[in-house]
């Protein structure tokens, strides 16, 4: 289509329609709708409203079986973000989403806009953001791009939210080859709300004034979610135009306004311009409240001239809003927008049509039903693979023999500076953790910040495994929510909901179709077991890369963001030693004299051995909850002094990172075989500390675990200036210095961005 053709009678070719990504029963379908054939700017509306980004059409048929509710949940997902009830008529608002794709095209401003995406999901709502968390993936770090890469993102998330002053409290940053051609960035924002003054996005009203606050309207991100919504090719340098460009003080002005407005009794609804623009912000809004919608396309403020309806529908400019307000409240609200230097303009109207019309010099340029966009797009229950046809698929090989070692102390060296264990601090100081003043931890298990004003204080994690999704996607997506659970209870944070954000292929592919569905189902089952529920999230599929230098298919990424509450933010816990000869103790070993048995799938048979076997851990749920129950009481009523998960790398990497942490190092004792007990990869599983002096604190630790039915072992003391390992003959096993950990932990970053 050339660029001066006739937006409403243009010939609606197959190429056409091919290039707005239609299949020809998708397109069979908008004739129907329609009842004649669309014209551009109404088949470029379907075309963004139907991608996968918006309409989820692959993913909705099995999102609608996970657990959403419980006591404490306001507003689960449909919502711009989720909402639960933190006490004191407060509300905690937290959404994760993705900005994939962008991101490997343009990794600055991919990354800054992700992060401003998430961050008006949530200040939309009513909420003021208190923090903000990411989880990243990518590929081999010698891979020709994937230094500029990792500097772009972690620049961009930087940028963004340092700039408009929340602060980044956590996160996590992988790498695997299978994301070599295709990177993943997600983005995490936590707020607070009063109860009483959360938004919600339904127009209601009929005759109430649309307005549009916020920037102008450019031509950048011009069918963004349509470019989310496909797989990469070898023109990837060709879709640089789709990434939006990201202002942060502009954000920073629109949150304001925004909180200002939302302090009146102006607002009927209020919804940002995220995926698809002003197009999906009215086509939900009006189909929210059931009502129908009426725009001036002359009336929406521009920042290029000649800017044409189908370009403003589908531009994903950035830092905008729609809001419906009460009538007579347009001048007082453009005042405040005035005020904060933003633009302000009444653009339409809500109708009692059901329809999106649009007029554009005196004439209607799109008529398009309701119903057809949103709520009856296309949905698809597409094939997948069984349980054991994927076992076959994925051919994941059997562990076997468990290789040996003659030197656990070099190993753990090896590990800790490793890209998969290394520290992370060179990205964790380009983000400001602290602005605000009420950020309490970060570099722990979980990110805690005070809820601002008041004793309490919400916890948060990102958490996923791929490599065991991978194995088994079934028992990965369980253990996906279980280690966001087991995180939020480590600083003593009774977990109370999570988001997700789930990161996959190709789903018209059966075997990813088969991640999808088991990850999902896994994860289900999980937030059952734990009343965990999943109050909203995001689905990003089509990550997979033909481009030259890239992969295939990532590895299936089901990114989980769990949020929890310390009712009393004194009594949090941390993870560094805090004394010399204080007990160390292993909560949850699977029985007596087997701290930890599973090495499949684990980190130090991929780092040490480079091998890829055996399978995922399985997770038992009932001990899971168990476990995160008794470890928040031991927390609560001070009897530790530091606690930390069990993940990746086992109890020797846990070890080694409390003791880089605080300088203090341990003598530890092992119950059975040496290289499971440092390695191995169980789940459910804690390390704590508390005084040794007070042996009755032993005592009534070792009881209360006894009457939960669950495994306390007590397995050496803190102290000295390094880890010292002995065997069940009190033989020694090895002898790591701190020092010489704490410089293997730093080297892979300072090495590769020669720092």
């Amino acid at each position: 289509m050339s660029e001066n053709a006739s937006e409403t009678t243009p010939q609606i070719t197959p190429e056409v329609v091919e290039t707005h990504g239609f299949n020809t029963e998708e397109y069979e379908r908008v004739l129907h709708a329609l009842g004649r054939e669309p014209n551009l700017v109404e088949l470029g509306i379907f075309s963004v409203m139907w991608s996968e980004h918006c309409s989820y059409k692959s993913s909705r048929f099995h999102l609608k079986k996970l657990p959403t509710e419980a006591p404490w949940v306001i507003c689960g997902p449909g919502e711009n973000a989720g909402v639960i009830d933190i006490g004191d008529n407060q509300a905690a608002i937290f959404k994760m989403e993705s900005h994939n794709h962008p991101s490997y095209i343009e990794p600055y401003q991919g990354a800054a806009t992700g992060v401003g995406g998430i961050l008006r999901d949530v200040f939309t709502m009513g909420a003021r953001p208190m923090a903000n968390l990411n989880a990243l993936r990518f590929g081999r770090p010698d891979h020709p791009k994937m230094q500029h890469l990792v500097k772009g993102v972690v620049a961009g998330i930087g940028g963004y939210g340092n700039c408009v002053g929340v602060p980044t409290v956590g996160g996590e940053t992988n790498f695997d080859p299978a994301y070599d051609g295709n990177i993943l960035v997600n983005a995490m924002t936590v707020g607070i709300a009063d109860q009483d003054k959360i938004f919600y996005s339904a127009a209601t009203g009929v005759g109430n004034p649309i307005v549009y606050v916020g920037s102008k309207t450019g031509r950048d991100g011009i069918h963004g979610a349509t470019m989310a919504s496909a797989d990469f090719g070898d023109d990837i340098e060709d879709k640089r135009p789709t990434v939006q460009v990201g202002d942060p003080f502009v954000e920073k002005l629109l949150i304001e306004a925004c909180l200002e407005l939302m302090a009146t009794d102006a607002i009927v609804a209020i919804q940002d311009m995220g995926a698809a623009g002003l197009t999906s912000s009215s086509v939900e809004m009006a189909t929210n409240g059931k009502t129908g919608i009426r725009l001036d396309m002359n009336a929406v403020p521009c920042r290029e001239d000649g800017m044409t309806p189908y370009e403003m529908m589908l531009s994903e400019s950035q830092e905008r809003m729609l809001m419906v307000l009460k009538p007579g409240k347009e001048a007082m609200a453009e005042a405040i927008f005035t005020k904060w230097e933003l633009d302000f303009a009444v653009i339409g109207e809500v109708t009692d049509t059901q329809h999106m019309v649009l007029e554009f010099d005196g004439k209607v340029v799109c008529d398009i039903p309701l119903g057809p966009l949103a709520e009856d797009a296309p949905e698809y229950e597409r094939p997948f693979i069984s349980r054991e046809e994927y076992k076959t698929w994925a051919a994941v090989p059997a562990l076997g023999d468990i290789p040996a070692t003659t030197d656990i102390g070099a190993d753990l060296l090896a590990m800790m500076a490793s890209p998969a264990l290394s520290s992370r601090r060179w990205i964790a100081e380009q983000y400001d953790s602290q602005v605000g003043a009420d950020t309490l931890q970060t570099g722990g298990d979980a990110g805690v910040v005070r809820v601002h004003g008041t004793r309490k204080a919400l916890a948060m994690s990102t958490d996923c495994t791929p490599r065991y999704c991978f194995a088994d996607p079934y028992e990965g997506g369980k253990q996906a929510v279980a280690e966001a659970y087991r995180n939020l209870c480590a600083v003593g944070a009774r977990p109370l909901a999570i988001t997700n954000c789930l990161n996959f292929g190709n789903p018209q592919r059966p075997e990813i179709m088969a991640q999808l569905v088991g990850c999902l189902e896994g994860m289900g089952d999980a937030c059952r077991a734990l009343d965990f529920p999943i109050v909203s999230g995001n689905v990003s599929l089509y990550n997979e890369s033909k481009a030259t230098g890239g992969g295939s298919a990532i590895l299936p990424t089901p990114a989980i963001g769990g949020v929890g509450i310390l009712e009393d933010s004194s009594k949090m816990a941390t993870m560094p030693f805090k004394a010399e000869d204080q007990a160390i103790v292993v909560i949850g070993g699977k029985q007596p004299f087997e701290i930890g048995t599973h090495i499949g799938q684990s980190v130090w048979l991929r780092e040490i051995h480079s091998r890829k076997a055996g399978g995922a851990p399985v997770v038992n749920l009932a001990r899971e909850r168990a476990h995160g129950e008794f470890v928040r009481t031991l927390v609560d009523g001070g009897k530790v002094t530091a606690v930390h998960d069990l993940s990746d790398g086992g109890l020797a990497v846990a070890l080694a990172e409390m003791a880089i942490a605080s300088g203090i190092g341990a003598n530890v004792h092992t119950m059975g075989a040496e290289l499971l007990d440092a390695f191995a990869e169980d789940q459910g599983r804690y390390v704590l500390t508390f005084p040794w002096n007070d042996r009755e604190s032993w005592a009534e630790l070792e009881s209360a675990a006894r009457d939960a039915g669950i495994t306390a072992e007590w397995i050496g003391l803190t102290g000295g200036t390094s880890i010292e390992w002995t065997n069940s003959e009190d033989a020694p096993v090895a002898s790591i210095a701190i020092a010489d950990l704490r410089e293997a932990h730093d080297s892979f970053f300072r090495d590769w961005m020669e720092v």
